[in-house]
C-alpha cells in the first residue's frame, strides 16, 4: 500500500449549499481537514414545482465552484483529486445535463449525479468518521433542501438506507405561505412528514432504535441555538453533542409561533435559514414523535466527508465497509499534527494501562475509563508543541479545541484534565476547567492523572527502559515491580516524586522496585 501524501477535495452540490471540505490523507496521520468552505446559493430555489434550474442560479453555482477549485489548485490538490456530487435538486431538474455541461466546460470539473440511495451510502460513510456507534441501532437522518436521508444502522450492520423527498426547500415551497405557519399548513406538513417517513419508523420500532445521529445544517443550527440552554458545554464543537426530546419540545413550542423578524433576532440562527427553519423544526418534532426518539445527536461529517472515506478507501485498495476506530485514528491524528514523540507517548500509554488494570480492585473504576486513560497518555505531552514551558497546560486546550471526533463533549474534558495533570500540580477545585466537571468524573480524573504521573515518571529517560509492571497490594502499602531493560537510577528517582498524587488518591504508601531483566 502506497504510504505517500493524498490531497482530496471533496465538493457537494445540494439543493441549499455547495460545500467544499478538502483533506490531506497519509498512514502515519489519518485524515486530516485542511479546509472547508461553504457557499449557501439555494441552486434548487423555485425547480422543485418547475422541474428546471433558475439560469441566474445556475451561473452562481458555476461562479461558487469556479471559486472552489481556486482554492483547491492553492491548497495543492491534483486536479484528479477534486470529485463532486450533484443530488436531490440537479438529478431530479430536466435541464441538469446543460448545467453539468455549463460546469465541465467553465471549469473543467466533472460532476457526478447520484442516487438517493447512493447519497445515503455515502452519508453513512461520512457519518461513521465522527459518531461511535453502539452495538444497539440508531437512526441517522440528514436534511437536505430536496431530500432526506434515512439510514439505520449498529456499528457492524446497516439495516436500511433510504432517500425520501421531503428537503426543507421542496417542503417550504410546496405547503408554507404563512408567517408565522397558520396552524392549518402546519397540520398539512406533518401529516405528509408523517406519511413519508413511516415505513422507516415502523422498522426502527422493531428495532428498538431510541436515538438518532442527525447530519445537516438545519440539524447543527437547530443544535447551536439550543446549546446556550444546556449547563456545562466548554467543547466548542458540536460533533456527538446534541439534545433530548424535551429540550427539542421546549425550543420548538417557543419558536414555530414566531415570524420572520421574531426568528431574525434568534441567537444562532443563520441569516439564510431564517424560512428554511420552520419546515426543519416541524420535520425534526415529528420525527422524534414517530420515531420516539430520546435523542438527537450530532454528527458533523456527513455526504462530502463520506465521499472522501470512500474515495480514499478505493485509491488505497482498501475495504470501504469496514467499521472504522475513529476515537483513536481522531487521537493518532491530532498527535501526528501536534509532532508528537510517538515512542515516549506509546510506553507511557503502554505503562498506564498495566497500573490501571492491576490497580482496578483499588481504584474501582469502569472499563471505559481505561480508553480514556490511554488516549491522555498518548497525547499527554502535545503541547510542547506550542511551548515546552507550561506544556501540560497547552496539552490541555490543544485536546479541549480540536473536536476529536467520535467522543462526547465529557470524555473530551476527562482526557484533556487528565494530560493537565501530568505534571506540576495535582487537581484542584480552584482550577476551572476541573471545579466544573461532576463529582464522578473529578474522581476519574484524580485516579487517572495519579496513574498517568507514575508512569510519566517510570519513562522519565525516554529510552522505553521499563518492560513490564507488577503491582502487589499489601495491607499497609501497594508496591510495584518494574522490570527494565538497564539500571533505572533515573526512572527511580522521577517516579519518587511522581507518585504522592496517586497515593493519595489511593490511600496508601505508593512503593516502587526495580530489578534488571537478566
Amino acid at each position: 500500500m502506497s504510504t505517500e501524501k493524498l490531497r482530496v477535495a471533496a465538493i457537494d452540490l445540494g439543493t441549499n449549499s455547495f460545500h467544499m471540505v478538502v483533506i490531506e490523507e497519509s498512514e502515519g496521520k489519518g485524515i486530516v481537514e485542511i479546509d472547508r468552505v461553504k457557499d449557501m446559493i439555494c441552486i434548487g430555489r423555485g425547480s422543485i414545482s418547475t422541474k428546471k434550474l433558475d439560469p441566474a442560479a445556475m451561473e452562481a453555482g458555476v461562479a461558487a465552484l469556479r471559486n472552489f477549485i481556486v482554492l483547491a489548485t492553492q491548497l495543492h490538490v491534483p486536479a484528479d483529486n477534486i470529485i463532486a456530487f450533484a443530488t436531490s435538486a440537479i438529478r431530479e431538474a430536466e435541464n441538469r445535463q446543460e448545467f453539468i455541461d455549463m460546469v465541465r466546460r467553465e471549469t473543467g470539473l466533472r460532476v457526478k449525479i447520484i442516487s438517493g440511495k447512493e447519497e445515503a451510502q455515502f452519508i453513512y460513510y461520512g457519518v461513521r468518521n465522527a459518531v461511535m456507534f453502539r452495538d444497539k441501532p440508531d437512526l441517522l437522518f440528514d436534511i437536505g433542501g430536496g431530500s432526506v436521508e434515512f439510514i439505520i444502522a449498529d456499528k457492524s450492520e446497516v439495516y436500511q438506507l433510504e432517500s425520501r423527498k421531503i428537503g426543507v426547500a421542496r417542503m417550504m415551497e410546496r405547503f408554507l405561505t404563512t408567517d408565522p405557519v397558520s396552524k392549518h399548513e402546519l397540520k398539512l406538513l406533518e401529516q405528509f412528514f408523517a406519511a413519508e417517513i413511516f415505513d422507516s419508523a415502523e422498522k426502527a420500532h422493531k428495532l428498538g432504535v431510541t436515538r438518532a445521529i442527525a447530519s445537516s445544517g438545519t440539524a447543527e443550527n437547530i443544535a447551536r441555538m439550543i446549546r446556550p440552554g444546556k449547563d456545562a458545554d466548554s467543547v466548542d464543537g458540536l460533533n456527538q453533542t446534541g439534545f433530548t426530546r424535551q429540550e427539542f419540545e421546549s425550543f420548538y413550542k417557543s419558536v414555530i409561533s414566531m415570524d420572520r423578524s421574531a426568528r431574525r433576532k434568534l441567537t444562532g440562527l443563520d441569516e439564510k435559514r431564517v424560512d428554511l427553519i420552520v419546515p426543519g423544526l416541524i420535520l425534526i418534532n415529528v420525527i422524534f414523535r414517530e420515531f420516539n426518539l430520546k435523542e438527537v445527536v450530532i454528527s458533523d461529517s456527513a455526504l462530502r466527508e463520506g465521499m472522501v472515506v470512500h474515495y480514499i478507501a478505493s485509491m488505497r485498495g482498501r475495504g470501504g465497509n469496514g467499521q472504522l476506530d475513529i476515537r483513536r485514528q481522531s487521537v493518532i491524528e491530532l498527535a501526528h499534527r501536534c509532532n508528537w514523540h510517538e515512542p515516549h507517548s506509546r510506553q507511557v500509554a503502554r505503562l498506564s494501562l498495566m497500573l490501571f488494570d492491576q490497580l482496578q480492585p483499588l481504584h474501582e473504576l469502569k472499563p471505559r475509563y481505561r480508553e480514556l486513560l490511554e488516549y491522555a497518555a498518548l497525547l499527554h505531552n502535545i503541547g510542547v508543541f506550542i511551548s515546552i514551558s507550561a506544556h501540560h497546560k497547552h496539552s490541555q486546550y490543544i485536546i479541549m479545541n480540536s473536536d476529536l471526533r467520535g467522543f462526547a463533549p465529557a470524555e473530551i474534558e476527562i482526557i484533556g484534565n487528565v494530560a493537565r495533570y501530568h505534571r506540576k500540580q495535582p487537581p484542584s477545585e480552584k482550577h476551572p476547567l476541573y471545579s466544573q466537571l461532576k463529582p464522578s468524573h473529578r474522581r476519574a480524573v484524580d485516579v487517572l492523572s495519579g496513574i498517568l504521573r507514575v508512569a510519566n515518571g517510570l519513562e522519565r529517560g525516554h529510552r522505553q527502559n521499563v518492560i513490564s509492571l507488577t503491582v502487589r497490594d499489601e495491607p499497609k502499602r501497594i508496591v510495584i515491580d518494574a522490570l527494565t531493560r538497564f539500571e533505572p537510577d533515573i526512572e527511580l528517582w522521577a517516579v519518587s516524586g511522581h507518585k504522592r498524587w496517586l497515593e493519595e488518591v489511593l490511600g496508601k504508601p505508593v512503593e516502587i522496585k526495580a530489578a534488571v531483566q537478566e
